[in-house]
């Protein structure tokens, strides 16, 4: 996926150039990462230290919650936001954009933030304590380790594009001391499961993320992700089993006056051959502390109408 230039819209940035110290190895990653996040708002980066047989494990422990029967999920069934598992028909990011459109064929598994701020209102709405289904008891060991290295990778990559933008290096991660966070384990199963897809109908459909940054740990295949930029429409996004793909949100995009795009994509409905093709997810949404503003925006009031837009209530894709 390249620029007429034939530079890479979606650049590989190995992060140990930027972690080492070095000032002009520094100053060339921040220049890497500004040019890419005017186009397209996605990077794939190396060099991250998540581990991924961590990664494996959690794929293997979480499909075996996917697999159970539907009466053995429906127990940790929630609404988008919550915590537990979003099942079919539950969810339709397209709405988010003001799109009407079937709901995204997917299930997931769905933590938060969980540890209490000791201000009653805010730990209510925002870090309530997470769901761990009995049925895989060894999934929340894993989860929690990931969410360890995920969010020092995050802060990691705010203080990269804290320099980027011309800032000091503590711009964003100030407004990082108690931060709101999403986790979402997703699971994309084959056309043999969900059947033929209804027109328009995505295993994620058409959005921007709403945070600062996502980090993004998927897997190759026909039915995978896709990145949408201005000059090149929908194109496929490269793929890399080293690396995290990387996108800033809205509230970043918001941050920067418009200066980076909110990253523009979808995951492709399940392809027709092969029909059993089953993908996963692990997808880390990164925010900011609750009551940030945001050039004038208050963060979490706009996190929140997000969230609800993108809720399918009663699991016909019609939002009421």
């Amino acid at each position: 996926m390249s620029s007429a230039s034939g530079t890479p819209r979606i650049p590989t940035v190995d992060l140990r150039p930027w972690l080492s110290g070095d000032p002009e190895a520094r100053a060339r990653t921040a220049r890497t990462v500004d040019a890419a996040l005017r186009t397209a708002g996605f990077l794939l980066v190396t060099g991250h230290g998540v581990d991924p047989g961590l990664r494996t494990a959690i794929r293997e422990s979480a499909r075996g919650f996917f697999l159970l029967p539907a009466e053995v999920k429906r127990p940790y069934a929630v609404k988008v936001g919550g915590r537990g598992w979003l099942g079919p028909g539950a969810e339709a990011n397209s709405y988010a954009e003001g799109t009407a459109a079937p709901p995204d064929l997917k299930e997931s598994l769905s933590f938060a933030a969980d540890e209490p701020t000791g201000d009653a209102a805010v730990d209510a709405e925002w870090f309530a304590p997470n769901t761990w289904p009995g049925e895989v008891p060894g999934l929340r060991g894993l989860v929690e380790t990931y969410l360890r290295q995920t969010r020092s990778l995050a802060d990691r990559l705010l203080e990269l594009l804290a320099v980027a933008l011309g800032e000091d290096e503590d711009f964003f991660t100030r407004h990082t001391g108690h931060p709101t966070w999403g986790f979402n384990i997703n699971w994309y199963p084959g056309r043999d499961t969900v059947g033929e897809p209804e027109p328009g109908q995505f295993r994620i459909g058409p959005h921007t993320d709403f945070g600062t940054v996502t980090v993004l740990d998927r897997q190759a295949g026909r039915g995978g992700l896709q990145v949408f930029t201005d000059e090149g429409g929908w194109q496929d996004a490269p793929f890399d089993p080293a690396a995290l793909t990387v996108n800033i949100g809205d509230l970043m995009a918001r941050w920067t006056g418009g200066r980076w795009q909110s990253g523009r994509h979808r995951v492709l409905p399940p392809p027709a051959e092969p029909p059993a093709e089953e993908l996963m997810s692990l997808v880390y949404f990164y925010e900011c502390d609750p009551g940030t503003d945001v050039r004038g925006i208050d963060s979490h009031t706009y996190l929140r109408k997000q969230l609800d837009a993108i809720a399918v209530e009663d699991g016909t894709g019609v939002n009421p």
